[in-house]
């Protein structure tokens, strides 16, 4: 089973005369990283909800919203009045001494941080349950997102890994008379050289071994085909968390598609690792957003 790392859960509870609401957006992250908006009465709750969060989240970037309005619409929002008349008379004050026309002052004021704020008040028990159950509502709703988008990702990077293996047998036809194709290659560049008459034959034929054990790509068709094997193995497993796994597969598979290019020296075969290479970038973007 594979699980993305975006995704979206959001749950809604009624408690007494309130309405809880919490809403979780997932996006791609390296680690763990909880963004938390709520209200100032959770403040004293807020690492229990981190520590919640990060534990079913797993990992991701996650933007968490908790709201709590009453009702009846009588939600708890103050104004501080004593800070509003502070800066009313400084205001006032300023402009008549700089010969500023006066104006309307209130929405001004009103939009200065702290002025209108949320009344902080004790958190009862009960309504803490509430909260808690619908954040873990909400976390059910993220975690059933996730796996359907991780249903669908795994169903490409098996087609895509199918496509590898399929562009690396394509390559043995084509192997099979290269190194032949290799050795007249250098016998005739070495008689335009030299003349074919000043060719030690046995001096040739240490150094052509040599040289095309360079250009042998067996090794890495081999390899290749293991670390393709080894992928699909890893969807196959219940792991929840198997993205790091999978990246570290795919790098070493990139290795060895980099190899095998490098030593073709053959166009047609440099055509495939060309379209295998095509084939991995877009499973490591798929990879990137697994857990």
């Amino acid at each position: 089973m594979l699980l993305s790392m975006t995704g979206f859960g959001r749950a809604e509870t009624n408690y007494q005369d309130k309405t809880i609401i919490v809403e979780i957006r997932s996006l791609n992250s390296k680690y763990t990283d909880v963004r938390l908006k709520c209200s100032a009465n959770l403040r004293e709750k807020e690492m229990a909800l981190r520590r919640l969060i990060s534990e079913r989240a797993q990992r991701g970037k996650l933007d968490v919203n908790i709201e709590v309005t009453s009702l009846q619409g009588d939600d708890a929002y103050g104004l501080n009045t004593m800070l509003f008349r502070k800066y009313y008379h400084t205001l006032r004050q300023l402009a008549q001494e700089l010969g500023i026309e006066q104006g309307d002052y209130l929405q001004a004021i009103l939009r200065i941080p702290n002025v209108v704020a949320a009344e902080t008040g004790t958190l009862d028990e009960a309504e803490w349950q509430a909260i808690l159950a619908t954040v873990e509502e909400a976390l059910d709703k993220l975690q059933t997102f996730r796996q359907a988008e991780g249903k669908a990702m795994e169903k490409d990077l098996r087609q895509r890994i199918t496509i590898i293996l399929t562009k690396l047998k394509e390559v043995d036809p084509l192997d099979q008379g290269r190194m032949q194709k290799l050795r007249n290659r250098l016998r005739q560049h070495l008689e335009e050289y030299l003349g074919k008459d000043q060719i030690d034959e046995n001096r040739f034929e240490q150094e052509l071994i040599f040289y095309l054990e360079k250009f042998d790509i067996n090794e890495e068709k081999v390899r290749l085909a293991q670390h393709c094997q080894y992928f699909l193995e890893q969807l196959e497993r219940p792991d929840k968390i198997k993205g790091r796994k999978l990246t570290f597969i795919a790098q070493e598979m990139g290795r060895e598609i980099n190899t095998l290019g490098a030593k073709a020296y053959a166009s047609d075969i440099q055509r495939l690792v060309v379209q295998m290479k095509e084939e991995l970038e877009k499973i490591k973007e798929q990879v990137a957003n697994t857990l």
